[in-house]
């Protein structure tokens, strides 16, 4: 054991293992970093290249890449609100505030020390844990798969702003969101109205793109203003702050990790289950949570240890049992196949020394990227104090080819400028954004393991598990003391300034006709039910008739605010004027328009030319930048199109009518992948 153990660490040191983990770590703080990549992409495009390569470099280099994009990701989500994968979503939550508040150096501080801990912990959570792991995996049957799914969900009540009653129908339709598609258990549309993108589910990226990215965006181009809300001169926090922070709430840290390997052991929950799990685990056991969502820096540290974690546990099965834990871990299984590697008992004997080595892989990988990012992050949070007009049309190309990735259809991009429109009327009106996420993640996880159960126990017998029983204790609890935490502040007084945090922006204006909006979509979902068999209407029936209920209640408490404003402002209009103005609708709609003009310009001429277009026009018409600057920076935008997304990543472009016209046409010397 010891002799393989120290074998392990002697081979990923040896040259050209060591070679080829730095290649991993490079691209994948490439791919964390940029929205809509992740590791999944870096696994397919890395696996070609370990077909002659020896098992100990080709796994470090693959575990090199996938074990830090869980750590660059966090950059995005703190300096503008995107995350740079699913990892990352909850670190939004304080990352971003922190941001805003001057503290990006203090954020990134504690994600990188605190994914450097997770990951270290994960690796060693994958040595000594093997023997064990089997009763573990035993133990979790598709009850206590679901039952898992309602202790994530209860977490929404911690996710669910000043309303709890948003909070969760906000929650229910992110559930009934997963429902969009086939149905787990037959080959039987729901939702998709008719048009196939949306046969196989609602893509995932276009959703989270949407709701988060571009009203972020958004804010920034209307409100003509950086990140930052605070003068880079007057911001004094630093990275070895947030270093310090992390070492403070050591036993935060540790247990997250924890969070973080019995989910990743876990087979289909992964990184984004867990991530909200850990955050909400951060809030319930704070004694005071009242900075949370607001720049906590708990918020942080809770998330980025937990899924850097993931890892180590997610490997667990998938090299002891040859189950992946995850989708990642499934395409991890296609290399030790190439590598002439069986998962099971033969690396936990003959082949221990390889093991070992992907266990030391997985701790120096993350305590590399934890310090290059230190260095590189110094230059990097300068961002926060750029004006918001440059950072706009940059992202903006990055979330739209996230968002295209997905499933290369125009119903991406559809799909991503109508969720931001939900999510900008959501922040605006208070209504949280995070449960819709949560929910989603979860829907197809619950869904799966609900039909399972009923059909193998015949019925709801399954509800009355021991284990079972415990977990759906503990999503009780969880929910009692958020509402109770929810009421005390009430009664205290005790209310968040406006725009503080997630689902605390005040405008019945706004939420009024989005609470009818939501109940008319219940009330839809239900009555679509009818049409299909017993098993497909289960579940979107489970969800819909509850979540009809909360939009209703949410609806009257909206009425009665609405009411409210226009006594106090002496007309409907002279309200709904003061609600405009306060939304910046007029500005929102103009970005908005602008979006969409970019969309049509994409369907005739294509997305390399549409998007550096969009770049000159954004920042001479709206952020009154130079002909120069705007030219340089749309050749930059032309370049990564062309260079990373065309040439190394071969994407599949749309095919616009400007190909139609042109492709075949164009001359020998010019070829077609620079303008089609």
């Amino acid at each position: 054991m010891f002799d393989a153990f120290f074998s392990g660490l002697v081979q990923v040191l040896m040259w050209p293992a060591i070679g080829y983990m730095f290649i991993g770590i490079l691209l994948g703080i490439w791919l964390g970093a940029v929205p809509g990549i992740g590791g999944l992409t870096g696994l397919a495009i890395l696996i070609p290249f370990t077909f002659d390569m020896d098992p100990v470099p080709a796994f470090a280099m693959l575990l090199g890449m996938i074990a830090v994009t869980n750590t660059s990701d966090s950059v995005t989500a703190i300096l503008l609100g995107v995350p740079g994968s699913s990892a990352a979503q909850a670190t939004i939550m304080d990352g971003y505030p922190l941001a805003k508040r001057g503290e990006a150096n203090r954020a990134m501080g504690a994600a990188f020390a605190a994914s450097a801990f997770g990951g270290v912990f994960g690796a060693i959570a994958l040595a000594i844990s093997m023997p064990v792991a089997l009763p573990i995996i035993l133990a979790i049957g598709q009850p206590e798969t679901f039952a898992f799914g309602v202790l994530g969900l209860s977490l929404v009540a911690s996710l669910a702003g000043q309303s709890l009653y948003k909070g969760l129908a906000a929650g229910v339709f992110g559930l009934l969101l997963s429902a969009v598609g086939y149905a787990e258990a037959t080959a039987i549309p729901r939702y998709n109205f008719g048009t196939d993108y949306l046969l196989d589910n609602l893509p995932f990226l276009p959703l989270i793109l949407g709701l988060f990215a571009i009203p972020e965006l958004m804010e920034l181009a209307t409100g003509n203003t950086s990140i930052s809300r605070v003068q880079e001169d007057q911001s004094r926090s630093s990275m070895w702050q947030g270093v310090k922070d992390t070492w403070t709430h050591i036993w935060l840290n540790i247990r997250c990790c924890v969070i973080g390997v019995y989910i990743g052991i876990l087979p289909g929950l992964g990184g984004s289950v867990a991530d909200w799990l850990a955050y909400g685990h951060a809030k319930q056991s704070a004694k005071d949570n009242s900075q949370f969502g607001k720049g906590d820096i708990r918020g942080v540290i809770g998330p980025e240890s937990c899924n850097n974690a993931v890892l180590g546990g997610s490997l667990i099965p998938t090299v002891a049992f040859g189950i992946p834990g995850g989708a990642g871990m499934a395409i991890l299984l296609g290399a030790f196949l190439i590598q002439g590697l069986r998962p099971g008992p033969e690396m936990l004997t003959d082949k221990l020394d390889v093991t070992f080595s992907m266990v030391w892989t997985v701790a120096i990988a993350n305590i590399i990227v934890a310090c290059m990012m230190m260095v590189w992050a110094r230059q990097v949070a300068k961002l926060a104090y750029t004006p918001g007009y440059y950072i706009v049309p940059g992202v903006i190309l990055f979330v739209f080819m996230g968002a295209w990735l997905s499933t290369t259809s125009i119903g991406d991009w559809v799909s991503c400028i109508a969720f931001g429109v939900i999510g900008y009327v959501m922040k605006r009106a208070g209504w949280a954004r995070p449960p819709v996420v949560l929910g989603y993640v979860l829907g197809e996880i619950m869904e799966n393991a609900y039909v399972i159960s009923i059909r193998a126990y015949d019925g709801y017998g399954w509800l009355l598990r021991p284990v079972t029983l415990l977990i759906f204790a503990g999503a009780a609890l969880t929910v009692l003391l958020s509402a109770r935490g929810i009421l005390k502040m009430r009664r205290s007084g005790q209310v968040a300034e406006e725009g503080a945090e997630e689902g605390s922006m005040r405008n019945s204006v706004l939420s009024f006709p989005f609470a009818v909006l939501m109940t008319a979509t219940f009330l839809y979902a239900i009555a679509g039910t009818f049409e299909w068999t017993k098993s497909v209407r289960m579940f979107p029936l489970t969800v819909a008739i509850p979540g009809a209920i909360f939009a209703l209640i949410a609806l009257f408490y909206d009425w009665r605010a609405l009411r409210k404003d226009v006594a106090l402002a002496g007309t409907f209009r002279a309200a709904a004027r003061f609600a405009s103005d306060k939304a910046e609708l007029i500005p929102s709609l103009w970005f908005f328009a602008l979006l969409i003009v970019m969309l049509l310009v994409m369907l005739v001429l294509g997305i390399k030319i549409a998007i550096p277009l969009y770049v000159i026009v954004f920042l001479m018409v709206w952020g009154k930048v130079k002909l120069i600057p705007s030219l340089i920076y749309a050749g930059i935008s032309y370049a990564i199109l062309v260079g990373f997304y065309d040439q190394l990543l071969h994407t599949s472009w749309y095919p616009s009518l400007l190909y139609d016209w042109l492709a075949g046409n164009l001359p020998d010397w010019l070829p077609e992948w620079l303008i089609l």
